[in-house]
């Protein structure tokens, strides 16, 4: 028997009806598997800056650090002051994003099932823009070779760990080096230069222009988009889409020694409190949770906790087949209804 310590940010808007979805499921394997979690709150976000003046107090802070892992539920309008503080500190530098079709989802193809792999610790999301006078800003994008280097052997070894499963092995490395000349060359030089070491895995490159034409036209054809952080950013929602939308999108801040796993949509504020939020996208952050610890532990769960993630999405299969779904999906269910029969439908 093996106890996990996980941080949980209940967030704000619909974040602590998901946190209170994934704690359910979480309980559920912890009552009946030889995997156990020891599973604490955390304030982070509006409602901890209006109690603390602080988005992301001290004490909060430190029970992250303490956790093994940290699962976090969307956070409002302060998000950045949360999540971004986080990635740098515990260096997440890949920021991962899968879109796969699910049945009976609304979507543009039925068939798409790709990941994008994200630099996630710097370009414009550092921050760094300043005045010019009274009506101008200059913005400052970073790139450094570690960081892509970094991203871009992750984006290669995803390729092959996905190749098991899907036999594909593709990377496409997008960037807009025709515009920015040195940073984005430099990314697709060190691309190129990882490549070389993976000649299973089918490279090749896009302008992100046009991979976001691409990712319209012909989703199915991608399999592991290596970018930057803002491009990343911005395909990454429009992939999510191309399945069906952000309720259905799960994302993971990954390290070498530290990850957080959270649904990729907002806090939802207009529909907080209303029992209608779609939990999905917890559950599905919580098996790449489980997938991630079974990489980093490598002891004797690391088949109980890969078992464990396939059950997870092998069960909301199971329900979105049969039409059972939440009201954004075009069902009736209403989030604790959903819960509940998403947990008593996972055999363990």
């Amino acid at each position: 028997m093996t106890r996990y310590s996980i941080s949980l940010v209940n967030g704000d808007g619909i974040g602590p009806d998901l946190a209170n979805s994934g704690t359910i499921l979480l309980n559920k394997i912890s009552d009946f598997s030889d995997i156990k979690f020891d599973i604490v709150g955390v304030e982070a976000g509006d409602n901890a800056l209006a109690k603390y003046n602080k988005a992301l107090p001290d004490f909060s802070f430190d029970i992250i650090k303490k956790s093994e892992v940290c699962l976090k539920a969307p956070v409002g309008e302060h998000a950045a002051d949360v999540i971004l503080v986080l990635r740098r500190y515990f260096d997440l530098y890949a920021n991962i994003r899968p879109a796969k079709s699910y049945p009976n989802v609304k979507s543009l193809h039925p068939s798409v099932d790709l990941v994008i792999v994200r630099e996630n610790t710097e370009d414009v999301y550092l921050g760094w823009e300043f005045p010019i006078g009274d009506d101008a800003v200059v913005g400052i994008r970073l790139t450094t070779a570690e960081a892509s280097r970094k991203i871009a052997e992750y984006a290669f070894e995803e390729a092959v760990r996905r190749g098991v499963k899907n036999g594909q092995k593709k990377v496409v490395c997008v960037h807009k080096s025709n515009v920015m000349r040195l940073g984005d060359t430099m990314f697709s030089r060190i691309s190129k230069d990882v490549a070389k070491k993976y000649p299973d895995v089918e490279f090749s490159e896009s302008y992100v222009d046009a991979c976001a034409m691409n990712l319209i036209r012909n989703p199915e054809k991608f399999d592991v988009i290596l970018t930057t952080n803002l491009f990343g950013d911005i395909l990454s929602d429009e992939a999510a889409q191309v399945v069906g939308g952000l309720g259905l999108a799960p994302a993971g801040n990954i390290g070498k020694k530290f990850a957080i796993f959270e649904p990729v949509h907002g806090a939802a504020f207009d529909i907080a409190t209303k029992n209608i939020a779609n939990p999905s996208s917890m559950f599905l952050s919580i098996k790449m949770m489980f997938e991630w610890l079974a990489d980093k532990n490598k002891n004797n769960d690391q088949a109980t906790l890969m078992d464990l993630g396939r059950k997870i999405e092998n069960t909301l299969m199971s329900l979105l087949n049969e039409n059972i779904k939440t009201i954004d999906m075009g069902g009736k269910m209403p989030t604790d209804d959903f819960t509940k029969t998403f947990v008593s439908r996972l055999v363990l």
